[in-house]
């Protein structure tokens, strides 16, 4: 059987309360004593059951997702993941919320976290920017006491925070690596369109594109990065631009999240099925165009894998145990016509089956 905190009091020559002050982090434990059970802790191999602890408390999970107000289709199948999840968990004791809080100001954003209290959540999930200023309020907010994770946009493996979302360097390489197979040998420029390049995934997505265009493919050049700031007005007179001073683009990579107005402006511009476009995440918008045709590939991360893992790391931070690195890989998907499934086929394009007689 497994050690109980019994076990624990004996093996430390302490009384059972003071083995539950330890645990639950209570204060009025000298420093001696601390030392004393996690050393007994480590001899004996105790493993806290954190349901029961939960349960004999009543203790409950508060997370919240901070969200931008700006945003369509991906960022509304992210709530979507969210509602979902909250009433997956409800039973579980875990309460998760999302608001809609944060603009494109890093400064607004620093002021949105600096009003979060730990006695109002345990922990949140923040999809925005990195900035200075953004990243000193995350620091102020972790000091407060509240579990930060960085959410969709941030980067892998820097501390003190988590990061929940795609290795997005890799994600850019392999939209280089789609778009110069896709070319073959043709020559001429590659439009690149974000919504910002102040934001670090799209930073890093700039930066593994341009390693494998430039080391493999001397056929192609890349272009400037076009900044929309997730505006549909200036998308359309940025890419029309494009288009007019530019007469030898063969291929767009769209590198933002939220493809549809861009996408849009290129058919209006141009002719989508004589170029190799890929743009990021499955929304119904690039769903149709990789149906159509219109789109070759579009590069995706699950958003229920995002908000679960989400979830799972910020529940682990507060009951003081390591996140499982492995289970919270996000993966990179590469999507094509072929692979949509049917659910996802609109009307009037649903593949042809075979008869029976005529199937082998």
């Amino acid at each position: 059987m497994s050690p109980t905190t019994r076990d624990l009091a004996r093996e430390a020559g302490v009384s059972l309360a003071t083995v539950d002050r330890v645990l639950n982090g209570r204060p009025g434990v000298r420093q001696a004593t601390l030392d004393a059970v996690m050393a007994a802790v480590d001899r004996i191999g105790f493993v806290r059951n954190q349901s029961a602890a939960n349960l004999a408390r009543r203790r409950i999970y508060r997370f919240q997702f901070l969200l931008p107000r700006s945003g369509h289709e991906f960022l509304a199948s992210v709530i979507s993941r969210i509602t979902e999840t909250h009433a997956a968990l409800q039973a579980d004791s875990v309460q998760i919320g999302y608001r809609q809080v944060l603009e494109n100001d890093p400064h607004q954003i620093s002021a949105a976290l600096s009003v979060i209290e730990h006695d109002e959540v345990d922990g949140i999930a923040i999809m925005a920017p990195e900035s200075p200023q953004v990243r000193d309020a995350m620091l102020r907010a972790k000091n407060r006491g509240i579990h930060v994770v960085q959410f969709v946009s941030g980067q892998q493996d820097v501390r003190p925070f988590d990061f929940v979302g795609v290795d997005n360097h890799a994600a850019g390489a392999t939209a280089g690596r789609l778009i110069g197979r896709f070319t073959r040998d043709r020559s001429g420029s590659v439009l690149v369109i974000s919504e910002t390049m102040t934001a670090l995934d799209s930073v890093e997505r700039r930066l593994g594109f341009d390693a494998v265009l430039t080391a493999d493919y001397p056929n192609l050049v890349a272009l400037p990065s076009l900044e929309t700031h997730g505006d549909p007005s200036r998308t359309r007179h940025v890419i029309r631009n494009a288009y007019a001073s530019q007469n030898n683009i063969v291929a767009v990579y769209v590198l933002s999240s939220e493809a549809g107005p861009a996408l849009a402006a290129i058919a209006e511009f141009s002719d989508p099925t004589v170029q190799v476009i890929i743009a990021h995440e499955r929304t119904q918008i690039t769903e149709r165009q990789l149906w159509d045709g219109t789109l070759d590939a579009v590069i995706a991360q699950d958003p229920g894998h995002l908000v679960r893992s989400a979830v799972r790391v910020l529940r682990a931070r507060s009951d003081g145990r390591t996140p499982l690195a492995s289970q919270e890989k996000i993966r990179i998907e590469i999507l094509l016509k072929e692979n949509l499934g049917l659910e996802a086929c609109p009307f009037g394009l649903v593949p042809r089956i075979a008869p029976a007689e005529d199937q082998r």
